[in-house]
C-alpha cells in the first residue's frame, strides 16, 4: 500500500471542479435523481499550504417529497499525499441528520472523532473523499489487468483494509460525449445503502487527469449511475475525449 502513499499528486491542481449527474434505476429506467458537484481550493493546515476537497449531494427537487438529500464532505489533504488531516461530513437525508468530523495524525496513526474518541489507523489510511482523489494518482501504466493497489480508510469509527483492482482499459459512451477509459473496481463495504465486495465500478479519462467520468454500483433496491456532466480547471488537456 505504500505505493499509493508515496506518490506526489499529479493528476490535478486547485481550480478543478467536477459536476455529476445521479441516475437511480429500480425497474430498468433511468430516472435523474440529484446531481453532485467535486471541487479542490487552496486550504491551510496547522500553517501549511493545503487542498480542501468538497463534494456535495443533492437529490432532484422533483422527488425530494419521496427522499431530500442534502449532503456535504470535505477532506482537507496534504498537498503532495493527498493524506487527510482532517474530514467532516454533513448528512441530510429524509428525516436523518447527522454531523461529523474526524481529524486523523498521519505520524502515529490516530484518528479522533468529534466526540474525542480516539482510534488507531493504518499506514496509509484515507477517508472516503480523500481516497477518490488518491486513485486518480494511480500509475495505472504500471498495472495489470485484476491487480490490486492495497490502502485503507477510516469511516464511522472503523478502519476497513480496501484496494483498487484494474479491470483494464475500455471506450464509454456518456451524454457528454465518448472516452477512451481506464475501469477500476474498490473493494466495497456492506453498508445501509451499498452491497459489499467489488459490485462497484468507476471508469476514468486514460489521460492525464484521470476524471471519474462514470460510476455504476448496484445498492440495495435498484442501482445507481453517476455521469460526468460538466468540467472547468482541469490541469491537462482532455485528451481522453473521442470526437
Amino acid at each position: 500500500s505504500k505505493e499509493i502513499c508515496s506518490q506526489t499528486n499529479t493528476a490535478f491542481n486547485t481550480g478543478e471542479k467536477i459536476t455529476y449527474t445521479i441516475f437511480y434505476n429500480v425497474i430498468g429506467l433511468y430516472v435523474n435523481a440529484g446531481d453532485a458537484q467535486f471541487t479542490v481550493t487552496p486550504s491551510k493546515w496547522e500553517g501549511e499550504p493545503a487542498l480542501a476537497l468538497t463534494a456535495t449531494g443533492n437529490s432532484n427537487r422533483r422527488y425530494d417529497w419521496i427522499f431530500k438529500v442534502r449532503d456535504k464532505y470535505e477532506s482537507i489533504v496534504d498537498t503532495k499525499s493527498l493524506l487527510p488531516y482532517f474530514f467532516s461530513r454533513s448528512i441530510n437525508e429524509g428525516s436523518f441528520h447527522q454531523k461529523q468530523t474526524l481529524s486523523f495524525n498521519q505520524k502515529v496513526n490516530e484518528v479522533t472523532t468529534q466526540k474525542g474518541e480516539s482510534f488507531k489507523t493504518a499506514d496509509c489510511t484515507f477517508d472516503v473523499i480523500s481516497i477518490i482523489y488518491a486513485a486518480r494518482n494511480l500509475d495505472f501504466k504500471n498495472l495489470q489487468v485484476n491487480e490490486k493497489v492495497y490502502l485503507s480508510f477510516f469511516l464511522d469509527k472503523e478502519l476497513f483494509p480496501s484496494y483498487f483492482k484494474y479491470l483494464g482499459k475500455e471506450v464509454v459512451q456518456t451524454k457528454f460525449g465518448k472516452f477512451k477509459a481506464i475501469k477500476i473496481a474498490p473493494l466495497l463495504v456492506k453498508g445501509t445503502m451499498f452491497e459489499g465486495g467489488e459490485r462497484m465500478t468507476i471508469w476514468v479519462t486514460d489521460d492525464d487527469n484521470h476524471i471519474p467520468i462514470r460510476i455504476e454500483t448496484p445498492i440495495i433496491i435498484g442501482s445507481i449511475k453517476v455521469d460526468m456532466k460538466s468540467y472547468e480547471g482541469l490541469r491537462h488537456p482532455l485528451t481522453a475525449m473521442i470526437d
